[in-house]
């Protein structure tokens, strides 16, 4: 099969990105025609359809009043993307596109060329941007679910997807406009959800349940559960509001005997080193960015992985790489990370920013005898053999691909 995978970046840029260059892995290696279109990054992985990719639009800074104008115009539709990705599927004829993030970087204008040319695609939902502009579901406030019923003014009124005017109203406007077409709904045939939660919320938000299919995250699987033994627990991700780390770091403070290593990097970086200087948590270590064999290291001899999240976790990849290697899991009872962790049996759950929750859920852990433990990161490791392999999830991948391809020739 000749399959066209098509995301906004082709380096290692977050969780979409993990996923996307292990499943181009996995289909290459079950001898699949594997191609991608993206946008032009220094750190980009090398591959010869470079040739088709775009220019990276820099979202996050301004550039003076005309770059910003070119850059909105571009954030609506992107003429380039349209042209460039035309011109690759006339050369490449593929045999399915699977779609994911595209949006702000190449906008919905790639659907177009795809549409017009009646090809079969799936898009796998990374996170919420189909229904929602703020496509992680949370702003400075919290949970963000203002633009629910197509109250989309409702984000421009509350600035709830970028602190300035001219983002929100961009933003607002970007959604309505592709909601009015149903851009996405008439050229994709499958939505792909990593998560029942997903799956359940853009039902709840509108859209069509008969293109929704639920296909769970896979991640790799080391030979061997890790050995633990360092009397630590870890985190290891992003540092930012969403994570939830305020509310468990004052937890953690009041459970001195229980070490913490904190492994990341992000705008919240230095109000929670501060905030942990202030509380006298000199158990608590921010390790800062780790390369991944670096991160490897120490998640061998951590006792448990936390990951205390406030916002909509739609399949977290930090709790799957942890289930994997056998690694309890403390969570936030919030999006589809109960899916994940049984609250018991491969770990904790806990009420999302709830200081008082998770300072009780540090004693139960604490408390536990070590064979204990091992037997809950051994039951987090079975659910991945059970359910999360590349090889189950590449199965079912394909039978989409043949219902995508069956309703594509019908339309």
């Amino acid at each position: 099969m000749r399959i066209l995978h098509i995301n906004k970046f082709f380096d290692l840029h977050g969780g979409a990105e993990t996923y996307l260059h292990g499943l181009i892995k996995v289909e290459r290696e079950a001898g699949h025609e594997v191609h991608v279109f993206s946008t032009q990054g220094a750190t980009n992985f090398p591959t010869p359809d470079a040739k088709y990719f775009v220019s990276r639009l820099a979202m996050h800074r301004r550039e003076g009043p005309w770059r910003d104008l070119c850059k909105a115009i571009k954030f609506l539709w992107n003429r380039e993307a349209e042209r460039s990705l035309s011109r690759m599927l006339d050369d490449l004829r593929p045999d399915i596109v699977h779609l994911h993030n595209i949006y702000h970087h190449l906008s919905s204008s790639v659907l177009k060329p795809i549409r017009d040319r009646h090809l079969p695609c799936v898009m796998t939902l990374h996170d919420y941007k189909l229904a929602n502009p703020v496509y992680g579901m949370f702003d400075q406030k919290g949970v963000c679910e203002h633009a629910k019923g197509g109250r989309y003014f409702e984000i421009f009124k509350r600035r709830c997807a970028a602190p300035d005017f001219f983002g929100n109203a961009l933003t607002a406007f970007e959604m309505w406009m592709t909601k009015r077409r149903q851009s996405y709904e008439k050229t994709v045939q499958l939505f792909l959800c990593p998560s029942t939660f997903m799956q359940r919320t853009m039902i709840d938000w509108g859209e069509p349940a008969n293109q929704l299919r639920y296909l769970a995250n896979p991640t790799d699987l080391p030979e061997e559960p890790v050995p633990g033994g360092g009397g630590y627990l870890l985190y290891a991700g992003r540092l930012s509001l969403e994570k939830g780390l305020e509310s468990f770091i004052r937890a953690a403070a009041q459970v001195p005997e229980l070490p913490i290593k904190i492994a990341g990097r992000g705008p919240e970086d230095q109000p929670l080193r501060s905030l942990s200087r202030s509380l006298q948590a000199s158990h608590i270590e921010f390790l800062g960015f780790l390369k991944p064999e670096e991160l490897a290291m120490i998640r061998r001899r951590a006792e448990a992985l936390i990951l205390p999240s406030v916002s909509y976790e739609n399949a977290s990849g930090s709790l799957l790489e942890a289930m994997a290697s056998g690694l309890p899991c403390l969570t936030t009872r919030i999006g589809g990370n109960p899916e994940l962790v049984e609250d018991g049996v491969n770990g904790f759950l806990v009420a999302p920013g709830d200081v008082e929750d998770w300072e009780h859920t540090l004693r139960r852990f604490l408390a536990l005898p070590v064979e204990v433990r091992r037997e809950m990161g051994l039951a987090g490791r079975e659910k991945i053999i059970e359910h999360h392999l590349w090889s189950q999830h590449l199965e079912r991948l394909m039978e989409f691909y043949r219902e995508a391809a069956g309703q594509g020739r019908m339309g």
